[in-house]
């Protein structure tokens, strides 16, 4: 086995990973439930392809070019290969180093919206401001306007303004609040508001901490939490990343709390991995195994507490999608299928791939507008299959996602989140 080069970029994390790529014994089992193999039925499109060319580049037998780039930048970084793979390959740190690599040799790959996007996301005023005025220039009919006339194409915001969500709240700006336990306090938790939850998602966040009260628990939201830093780690700004896993150390070690609950699956993957990102920081690597400990998922803590039986009926027929970032970077496939199956008078229907991609994956519904349009209209098909009337789902991104899917189609179907479908059946 070739000992690897020692690159002038990215070194260190590159030649970390050399092991992790070496573990793929290219048995393919991984192209069963890649998305972007799915759609494309080619190698470098798979992960065992891009494990090869990764591989190539640390033993510096491949250049950075702009095939060994798009391929990457193709992986949606699910981790549905990790998930199956016999031999434990863990094709997110490898995605990772590698982009950061790339970053290094070529400056950032991320377009116009994607750097906007990165920019304002640990900057929590400036993201509610901004996703308050695409709200208002929406029922001003100005993003209609500036949509027909092609300036969003222009400016590179096509895209960025189509998976703007609708802003149906007040954001929740974590400020100390506190929610008191409905009846005998069972545990005291802290919610992460989250920036794309917490300005755009304020009363989901809202009612997850309900829905929490109503099952025994005093809920925080403490002051100083920011991004969990996820979309900056998956385009392989991985400093920027730090600076933010740092911040959120300090914020939720201060709460001292039982568990530290998450509703967008992919925040809760990458807060649970905070130990792996910060593994170089002498001071924050030991804080941030004990931290990524108390991280639950909101449906994954639920469950295991023991929920109270919702007191109202909810009539209703729904398909679940499984978040990418819940169901394979977390393990967490039966807690919201539980919860669900104990509201009094909702019927779960089993969708098709449940756990495939919907297209959304971090900021992929951006950047990579073919695999993601097609991964999007297959998981709809899916769903539309199973004739229920809802789509449930636990990630704001697949929610983004999905509704823009459903508006497209002209599909009657709604999508929740479960949390406000939980909080509709614990209200009496």
């Amino acid at each position: 086995m070739p000992e690897p080069t020692l690159l002038p970029i990215g070194q260190a994390l590159l030649t970390e990973q050399y092991a992790n790529m070496n573990s793929c014994v290219r048995c393919g089992l991984c192209h069963s439930v890649c998305p972007t193999y799915q759609e494309s039925q080619l190698e470098f499109e798979g992960p065992r392809g891009r494990i090869a060319i990764a591989k190539a580049l640390v033993e510096g037998n491949l250049e950075v070019t702009d095939d060994l780039v798009k391929h990457w930048d193709n992986c949606i970084l699910c981790q549905a290969c990790s998930s199956v793979c016999p031999s434990g390959v863990k094709i997110e740190p490898i995605g990772q180093a590698l982009r950061a690599a790339v970053i290094e040799k070529r400056g950032s790959t991320a377009g116009p919206a994607v750097g906007l996007m990165l920019k304002m996301l640990p900057k929590a005023g400036l993201l509610r401001t901004a996703v308050g005025l695409g709200n208002v220039s929406g029922k001003l009919g100005l993003r209609k306007l500036a949509r027909s006339t092609g300036l969003l194409k222009v400016l590179g915001l096509k895209e960025l303004e189509a998976m703007l969500p609708p802003v149906e709240s007040a954001p929740l700006i974590p400020n100390g609040q506190v929610m008191e336990a409905v009846g005998e306090s069972r545990a005291t938790v802290a919610l992460l508001a989250g920036c794309i939850m917490g300005a755009a998602f304020g009363e989901t966040d809202r009612a997850t901490m309900r829905v929490l009260a109503a099952n025994g628990c005093r809920v925080l939201v403490p002051a100083g939490q920011g991004c969990c830093g996820a979309l900056h780690s998956h385009r392989g700004e991985l400093e920027a990343a730090r600076d933010l896993a740092r911040a959120n150390i300090d914020a939720f070690e201060r709460a001292e709390v039982d568990a530290i609950i998450v509703n967008a699956a992919g925040c809760g993957a990458t807060m649970k991995h905070y130990e792996e990102l910060l593994h170089h920081d002498d001071v924050y690597g030991p804080k941030a195994k004990a931290f990524a400990a108390t991280v639950k998922d909101f449906t994954e803590f639920l469950a295991a507490l023991g929920p109270v039986t919702p007191p109202t009926t909810v009539n209703m027929t729904v398909t679940y999608q499984e978040p990418c970032h819940l169901a394979h970077a977390q393990g967490v496939k039966d807690a919201p299928r539980q919860l669900m199956r104990m509201i009094p008078g909702l019927t779960l229907k089993e969708m098709a791939e449940s756990s495939l991609c919907c297209g959304s994956g971090a900021l992929y519904n951006v950047t990579q507008d073919e695999f993601s349009t097609g991964l999007r209209t297959r998981k709809i098909g899916n769903a539309a299959r199973t004739e229920a009337e809802t789509i449930v789902t636990c990630n704001p991104g697949c929610y983004i996602q999905l509704r823009q899917g459903l508006q497209e189609a002209g599909s009657s179907m709604q999508i929740v989140h479960i949390a406000d479908l939980l909080d509709r059946a614990y209200r009496t």
